[in-house]
């Protein structure tokens, strides 16, 4: 039994299941987004997007997918779901998904009919381009060469081919297998966790779509949510939800602080997320205290406050 009906909602929003209708185009994702598009209409090549497991890269990559339309972009999205893939599978792939209808089995006659489809894209006045998701699966000097190689593929002062790569953070190591790849890099980004202020909008934003006009969460709750989660959004939706049903369970209808401790708890997160949150939150308190020329009663009153939010913590 679910919850949707509990809370009056059309559809559970913290599912973590891709779905565009949920995107939450915060100022990161924007910019990211805004970046990678001006990488690939100024025709630069390479770009990549790094960032933190379950940060929206992918959720990125399908909203970059959908906004590169059939006039304008021969575009295609390839996942990389393990790290045994060879150079002749990626490139036929490739060929494919661009268009080329029966691609050879020799890599160099791939390379003759990409190149053709390519120039074919072009003189429609159309650009091509490959999105990579999980690129960091792609652990090898022989797969970062092609790609270097299909970054050779242009005609006189213009690049017939652009990709962009969507991994994890240790995709810059990856790259580094073919030095002159890394440094064709010619637009990055990266990903960061959710801030505080950024959380509650997140999940404001996923209760309105799902068809809630209530927040549905005390914002201590929230303020919670983030400290496990780390700021991360697929972690935030899987407390968020699981919030949810607790709470339904208990017949409330507002997710209370306690609720989500108790959920966080079962989900292994206590003691794994909200340390750093913690160290970093005292670091800040710390440091602002050392700047300041307070008065002794000021600086009582100030290491009150870090103890009073170490207390609050270790309640939780």
């Amino acid at each position: 039994m679910g919850y949707t009906e509990h809370f009056n909602l059309e559809h559970e929003p913290f599912s973590n299941a891709p779905n565009d209708k949920f995107f939450f185009n915060s100022d990161q994702h924007n910019q990211a987004l805004l970046r990678l598009m001006y990488s690939v209409d100024s025709n630069k090549g390479l770009a990549v997007l790094v960032g933190g497991v379950g940060t929206g890269k992918t959720t990125l990559a399908r909203r970059m997918l959908g906004s590169l339309s059939l006039d304008k972009y021969e575009s295609s999205l390839l996942v990389m779901i393990h790290s045994a893939i060879t150079p002749v599978w990626l490139l036929s792939r490739i060929a494919l998904q661009l268009g080329v209808k029966s691609p050879d089995s020799d890599p160099l006659k791939i390379l003759k009919q990409l190149y053709e489809r390519l120039l074919q894209i072009h003189n429609e006045g159309r650009k091509a381009v490959v999105l990579i998701d999980e690129a960091q699966m792609l652990q090898s000097r022989e797969l970062m060469e092609e790609f270097r190689g299909l970054l050779n593929l242009e005609i006189p002062g213009k690049k017939l081919l652009n990709i962009v790569f969507f991994g994890l953070s240790e995709l810059e190591q990856t790259m580094k297998l073919d030095e002159p790849l890394a440094q064709r890099v010619a637009v990055k980004y990266t990903l960061k966790p959710l801030s505080v202020g950024t959380t509650h909008s997140y999940i404001a934003h996923r209760l309105r779509v799902a068809g809630s006009d209530e927040v549905l969460f005390e914002e201590s709750a929230i303020d919670k949510i983030h400290a496990y989660a780390g700021g991360v959004p697929r972690l935030i939706n899987t407390i968020a939800d699981n919030a949810l049903f607790e709470t339904f369970l208990r017949h409330d209808y507002i997710v209370s602080d306690k609720v989500v401790n108790s959920v966080s708890e079962d989900l292994g997160l206590k003691k794994h997320q909200v340390t750093d949150v913690i160290e970093s939150a005292v670091a800040e308190s710390v440091d602002n205290l050392v700047q300041t020329d307070d008065s002794e009663e000021d600086t009582h009153e100030d290491l009150e406050a870090i103890d009073s939010m170490l207390e609050g913590f270790q309640e939780g």
